[in-house]
């Protein structure tokens, strides 16, 4: 298993320079990086991609500059950097949207396995669950028996149709057996909490920090989390597999791809840059308040591998639970 940098542990030293290679590479980058975002400017998604990009042009002889492509979710953006020039200077910084693609359009532009190199894993953001107080479940499995014996009774919301909180919801109900509960989509987390808040949602799986502040509050009642393990931030709650339901785990992760055909030096040279930022004081620090688990230690190779295990496992949920785009 791949060893995890955890934000709030602090970093004790500043990274080196980026080592010389042993034999000549293709030198990158040889003109300014675009950091292709497909979500909107100031979104959360947008805001680690421009703290990467600032520290990575003091590191790399050229700068690295954060371009928002947004458009029929994330496929206006991934499809620019799929067909751009391969040498490594138009990178995706993409989520866990990037592996549900071909589960939820019937169309696409683009291949996203074959028409991408990826790059790196650079942080994973647990979910947390959380109830309206009114409830009556103090923990995952009082909530899970409570759906049990009342199917369809209650509802729980998502941000978004498709979306790694509809998604995340439906892997935890079939880990839990299959229960059913009914979906009300939303249209981001603002929409979503005065209805949880007034009870006419039961159940939302939020993401980390959002949903934390929220319970910290007292405003919700926080259940479980859906890291493999307890998270510094709310060392209290407990795991979904802790609190019953396995191989449940689900994060909205951030990564970096190239288009397909880069050459594999100058991959691994992207690699290397995005591993010594995610070292620097700064960028954990920084991310600190979205409850990201860092990761140092990717490779191209695992960053592939964790892809393609992702693309599996969310192509089956969206399979059985029936979700469609288009």
């Amino acid at each position: 298993m791949h060893r995890r940098t955890l934000l709030f542990a602090g970093a004790t030293t500043l990274a080196a320079p980026l080592a010389t290679p042993a034999v000549a590479q293709p030198a990158w980058p040889t003109q300014s990086v675009r950091l292709v975002v497909p979500f909107a400017a100031g979104g959360p998604t947008d805001i680690p991609a421009r703290l990467f990009a600032e520290e990575l042009s003091k590191l790399l002889p050229q700068r690295v500059v954060v371009e928002n492509r947004t458009g029929a979710g994330v496929v206006v953006g991934a499809e620019m950097v799929a067909k751009a020039p391969k040498d490594g200077h138009t990178l995706l910084y993409n989520t866990v949207a990037h592996s549900v693609l071909r589960g939820l359009f019937n169309r696409l532009p683009f291949d996203p396995i074959a028409d991408f190199a990826p790059v790196a894993l650079l942080g994973q953001i647990p979910l947390v669950l959380v109830v309206n107080k009114d409830v009556p479940a103090q923990t995952l499995p009082e909530l899970l028996a409570l759906f049990r014996a009342n199917p369809g009774k209650y509802d729980y919301a998502s941000s978004g149709n498709g979306g790694a909180v509809h998604l995340g919801t439906e892997l935890l109900l079939k880990r839990a057996g299959g229960l059913r509960v009914n979906h009300v989509p939303y249209r981001g987390t603002g929409q979503v909490m005065p209805d949880l808040l007034s009870g006419r949602i039961a159940m939302y799986l939020d993401v980390a920090a959002t949903g934390l502040n929220y319970a910290a509050r007292g405003d919700v009642r926080a259940l479980a989390i859906s890291a493999e393990r307890r998270i510094p931030q709310a060392p209290h709650l407990p795991t979904f597999a802790e609190a019953g339901v396995a191989n449940a785990e689900c994060y909205t992760w951030h990564m970096v791809l190239a288009p397909a055909g880069t050459p594999a030096p100058v991959v691994e040279a992207a690699n290397r840059a995005f591993n010594q930022a995610v070292k620097l004081p700064a960028v954990q620090q920084k991310l600190a308040d979205m409850a990201m688990l860092l990761r140092d230690d990717t490779t191209p190779a695992s960053t592939t591998a964790y892809l393609m295990s992702e693309i599996a496992k969310w192509e089956g949920i969206i399979r059985d639970a029936g979700i469609k785009i288009d």
